[in-house]
């Protein structure tokens, strides 16, 4: 009995079939783990910052400060070339010195900021000369959208868009 031939299973002998199989089910489990772990992580992603490079930080930071309104918070390098703002729910924006030049960014990307009021706002960037313009990019003009949200969009000093809303959360 010990002379029985193994049967032959197309060029795959039984041995490499087991071992071949072996490691798919092997594979199947770590990367199931690995699935479920992924899922996991991802379940706890949050925000954390944006940062945003800047030409100059005196008068970005004068921008987002005074005009924007945001709060600044300190932040740990001290060496002039940061500014770090809080945008609520432990999510902040970090203004970064050193951009060598403007480049005209599309409105698509931009960063939104919710305001109790939008025509609250307008009243603020007017007295300060800032222009503003809706979607379309008529100037002066807001978007109403289809659920009631107002919306307008302005530029930063580096020319990074913003598009203010009153979306209630």
């Amino acid at each position: 009995m010990n002379n029985i031939p193994q049967p032959n299973i197309g060029f795959i002998t039984q041995q490499n079939y087991m071992k071949k199989s072996f490691i798919l089910i092997t594979l199947f489990f770590i990367f199931s783990t690995f699935s479920s772990k992924a899922q996991e992580l991802n379940s706890k992603i949050t925000i954390d910052h944006i940062a945003v490079y800047v030409v100059d930080l005196d008068k970005s930071t004068n921008f987002y400060e005074n005009i924007i309104g945001l709060e600044k918070i300190p932040e740990p390098f001290n060496d002039g070339k940061h500014t770090w703002f809080s945008l609520g729910s432990n999510v902040q924006l970090h203004l970064i010195k050193g951009a060598s030049s403007f480049i005209e960014p599309d409105k698509n990307s931009h960063l939104s900021l919710s305001v109790s009021s939008v025509s609250n706002f307008i009243k603020v960037l007017e007295k300060n000369k800032i222009h503003y313009e809706n979607w379309p990019g008529e100037k002066q003009a807001v978007t109403n959208r289809v659920d009631g949200v107002k919306q307008i969009y302005i530029t930063d000093p580096d020319g990074n868009w913003l598009e203010i809303n009153d979306a209630k959360k």
